[in-house]
């Protein structure tokens, strides 16, 4: 089928690509503010057309074993949820990248700790990045800014998770989720035969067949050497994925003296920052990571050859910032300017703090 352009909500649209994306399954549960990728995927009825499961979980705890269960037969799941509920679904994805099974999973950011606030958030930065769960692993972080990239990030993510076999996360926040932008959607991907899955997928258990040895997909060894060499060869699979997968978008960074850091919706706001900035014959470039993990140190690196100093604008107390200054380490000033609880800040403070913690300092 062609593709259409339609009006839509990121969570909509993120829906949407999942039923042309070709995927097999999505388990989730209601939160504000993702819970519209739910309700879309059950108005549309793609069991009715594509085959595809849709089910609401009793819980996210469930939901994620759920995608487990799933991934085991090499199939493509997928789950959505906000910071609380990711924080439900920690051990289960530790499990899943332990097991080294590919899946997708969503996280619409909003406000904490605890409960916190339905208004839209980037602190999951460091449970995102850093291993929410236990245990020495990665997720491939995905952060769309636009509506667009939300559609666009589905048919990627699976791709970047079944070429690794590692969880992919697309790490969205509810401005994002929430806003409403004209979106080109995919065209359909059918869903995978079976046959096609045991032969991109060796490892699944789909059930014996010829004279292979049985299919073990499990996270647990108790033997201390072969649980070591199982890390090994992860920490082996991360650099392979750090060497190959950047994606960064760079903004008027040849000739900046200063250079906006920043991921999401953030950086929608540091774009007119730049704008406002150039119109005052200030040299002012932004730097958008688009993977997270995957981080573009080499980028940043670069570009303390040449720039003054950093700005890292995050909706959070400062996490990013920190990836930021290990990367410079000390060569250039970098500096934070957050907002928290759901709080946003306008490109004019943007370029005001810019002038005050960096520019006129």
């Amino acid at each position: 089928m062609a593709e259409e352009i339609k009006l839509l909500k990121g969570n909509e649209a993120l829906a949407l690509s999942a039923i042309r994306s070709g995927t097999d399954g999505y388990f989730g549960y209601p939160i504000t503010p993702q819970s519209e990728v739910l309700e879309t995927l059950t108005a549309e009825h793609p069991w009715d057309t594509t085959g595809m499961v849709v089910l609401q979980a009793e819980s996210e705890v469930a939901a994620i074993n759920m995608v487990y269960g799933g991934a085991g037969c090499g199939k493509r799941v997928m789950t959505s949820s906000s910071s609380p509920g990711m924080s439900l679904k920690q051990e289960g994805v530790s499990y899943l990248a332990g097991a080294e099974l590919p899946c997708l999973l969503v996280n619409v950011m909003r406000g904490g700790p605890g409960l916190g606030t339905i208004q839209p958030s980037q602190a999951d930065y460091f449970q995102t990045v850093k291993g929410g769960g236990h245990g020495d692993y990665r997720l491939i972080t995905l952060a769309p800014n636009s509506v667009q990239e939300m559609a666009d990030f589905v048919p990627l993510g699976f791709e970047l998770a079944f070429k690794y076999r590692n969880p992919a996360i697309i790490l969205a926040d509810g401005i994002i989720g929430q806003m409403m932008e004209k979106v080109r959607l995919p065209e359909f991907t059918p869903r995978r035969t079976e046959d096609e899955i045991r032969e991109q997928c060796p490892w699944a258990t789909l059930g014996r067949k010829g004279k292979r040895a049985p299919n073990i997909v499990t996270s647990l060894e108790l033997e201390s050497s072969v649980m070591e060499h199982n890390n090994e060869r992860f920490q082996a699979k991360y650099k392979l994925i750090e060497e190959n997968e950047v994606r960064v978008e760079l903004t008027q960074t040849e000739d900046a003296d200063y250079v906006l850091v920043a991921f999401g919706s953030s950086s929608r706001i540091c774009q007119k920052a730049v704008e406002l900035a150039r119109e005052e014959g200030l040299r002012i470039g932004l730097l958008r990571p688009i993977t997270l993990w995957p981080f573009p140190k080499k980028e940043i690196d670069a570009l303390c050859s040449h720039v003054k100093g950093f700005l890292v604008p995050e909706l959070n107390a400062g996490q990013m910032v920190e990836d930021v200054r290990l990367i410079v380490n000390g060569r250039v000033p970098v500096e934070h300017y957050g907002r928290m609880g759901g709080m946003l800040f306008s490109p004019n403070e943007i370029l005001d703090n810019l002038k005050k913690l960096l520019i006129n300092k």
